[in-house]
């Protein structure tokens, strides 16, 4: 069931747009306060949240018009929360996007002129951060629908895979199809945000048997709720200015990351600007803009049965997040060819 409070409803402007579970039925919902509205009440035609974006505009225009009071509601206590979207589109996830988070990691890892000391390097780094921000790509992978989860929903620790790790990002809904949109027509294509925290498996992003191939995101991000995504999707009218909102993950009660989306290298517009370059966005998919300093790769402290994320970004709501152990069955990939080599080995630690 949600775990959401009415003071944190009260937060948001306007309405929040979700999708939530009672008694196995799916129910598209518009959520006033602390209640929530079915959608298929007021818009029959509208059977999931998806199907808001054929009409986005004028459907937000008649949902700003309701009277919550006036129509029946479900409590938002008794429903589960689900993906705010639904079905879940594709993740198109920015990496190493936070400017702080990239300059951090650089002096951390010593890339830079052999024997200069800290300072230096941070001065290497922001100069090469700064030009490919200037001139350069943004560094974009893909992460598929089955690996989302719901924003209370437990994060399951892969049998396979160690050193699990968190990244709060904020999230960009498209609203309708984008492909080569120029960087000055791209809020046009945004219906609004949601929160999602970017697990990766972090022992198994290197491909040790294969090295020239690089990293594997397929792997180290995919795994089921590895996405956890929501609560809502808050429409883009709401949101006052996406280059200006606080994003805050703690850990059992300890802050971990503590950000200002204003330091992101590649903005929202200059993302999907260079994703739709690439692939043709469609409604429902999740552009994530990347996560500021403070992952547990920084602090050496990663995952573990027990543990507790609370995570929030202002305006979108919050989300809380348990930590559940492995299930101690390998899938049969690994279970059948265990004895034959080190990569297994090496994946499962």
């Amino acid at each position: 069931m949600a775990e959401v409070t009415v003071s944190e409803m009260a937060g948001l402007k306007g309405f929040a747009l979700g999708s939530f579970e009672l008694a196995g039925e799916t129910i598209p919902g518009v959520v006033f306060g602390d209640s929530v509205v079915d959608l298929r009440f007021v818009l029959p035609e509208v059977r999931q949240i998806r199907d808001l974006f054929a009409s986005w505009d004028s459907n937000l225009d008649t949902l700003q018009a309701l009277e919550p009071a006036a129509l029946p509601t479900h409590p938002l206590r008794e429903l589960r929360v689900l993906p705010p979207v639904q079905p879940v589109g594709t993740f198109i996830a920015a990496g190493a996007n936070y400017r702080e988070h990239v300059l951090e990691i650089s002096v951390a890892h010593r890339l830079g002129s052999e024997g200069a000391n800290e300072a230096e390097l941070r001065i290497e780094a922001a100069a090469e951060t700064d030009e490919r921000a200037r001139a350069g790509d943004p560094y974009v992978w893909t992460g598929i629908p089955s690996a989302a989860c719901g924003a209370y929903d437990d994060l399951q620790l892969p049998d396979v895979g160690g050193n699990v790790d968190w990244e709060l990002e904020l999230g960009v809904v498209i609203g309708k199809p984008a492909h080569r949109v120029a960087t000055a027509d791209a809020m046009d294509y945004v219906a609004g945000y949601t929160i999602v925290n970017d697990i990766t498996a972090r022992t198994l992003v290197p491909r040790s048997d294969i090295a020239m191939m690089g990293t594997d995101w397929f792997r180290s991000k995919n795994q089921p709720t590895f996405f956890p995504t929501g609560p809502y999707l808050i429409p883009a009218r709401f949101v006052d200015d996406p280059a200006m909102l606080r994003i805050k993950l703690s850990l059992n009660g300890m802050l971990m990351q503590d950000a200002c989306t204003d330091d992101l290298l590649f903005g929202v517009p200059e993302l999907i600007a260079y994703a739709s370059s690439v692939a043709q966005l469609q409604p429902g998919d999740i552009l994530l803009t990347g996560s500021p300093p403070g992952n547990g790769s920084h602090w050496n402290r990663f995952l573990r049965d027990g543990d507790v994320m609370d995570a929030s970004i202002s305006g979108l709501g919050s989300q809380r997040t348990v930590v559940r152990a492995p299930s101690g069955s390998l899938p049969a990939w690994y279970a059948d060819r265990r004895p034959a080599g080190s990569a297994i080995k090496n994946a499962e630690q």
